[in-house]
């Protein structure tokens, strides 16, 4: 089982499944071999991935994770896709190049809050301003009506996608213990380093799924 922190894994779409440390399985977990392999050859993964495992367990801010295949889900990579897993608490995301990214995330805090299937980014928002919904509002009726962005209070970071779910985003956390828990209220967090650079990479109409 592989460890993240606040790492990402670079894969590249290769004939050489071993290589890339993707095995035919769809949902196999990489070895660590393969993994040193392949974080080795990224050069910015293994200074994480060696923490973990050469310490003692670390319980805050990490996730466990195994990988999936675009094509298990999806019929064309287009122009990206980003797969979701609530489970594992990771987030892997392709380009349309193929190139794939891992980052860990924070996933709803309960089943009931939990949305899976497919959707897609329909906009995208640096510092976005947040309102909480009209459940959240019932649920906790003290909360103010909006924060601006920028606001330290603000739970959706410096920036956001917005899925064609309503309400639902993929969005940065100002908050940093959330990530590798079930701590939200619906959406995936990833740290405001990672969503920045998602952000960046996923144009508006990428495909969406979360499982």
């Amino acid at each position: 089982m592989v460890l993240i922190t606040r790492g990402w894994l670079i894969i590249h779409n290769s004939s050489n499944e071993e290589e890339t440390g993707i095995m035919s399985n769809s949902k196999s977990l990489m070895s660590r071999r393969s993994l040193m392999l392949s974080a080795g050859s990224a050069g910015l993964f293994a200074p994480s991935i060696l923490k973990a495992q050469g310490t003692a367990p670390i319980r805050r801010n990490q996730s466990a994770f195994e990988l999936h295949r675009w094509q298990d889900h999806f019929d064309s990579i287009g122009s990206g896709i980003i797969l979701s897993d609530t489970n594992n608490k990771v987030l892997q995301h392709w380009t349309a190049d193929g190139e794939m990214r891992i980052y860990p995330t924070s996933v709803p805090v309960s089943d009931e809050l939990t949305r899976r299937g497919y959707t897609s980014v329909i906009e995208k928002r640096v510092a976005p301003g947040w309102s909480p919904t009209p459940s959240m509002l019932e649920r906790n009726p003290d909360w103010p009506a909006r924060i601006e962005g920028g606001d330290p209070r603000n739970p959706l970071g410096s920036h956001a996608l917005y899925l064609s779910w309503t309400y639902y985003r993929i969005h940065g956390t100002q908050d940093t213990r959330k990530i590798g828990r079930a701590s939200s209220n619906g959406c995936i967090g990833l740290y405001n380093e990672h969503i920045e650079e998602v952000f960046g990479r996923t144009p508006v109409g990428a495909q969406v799924k979360l499982i």
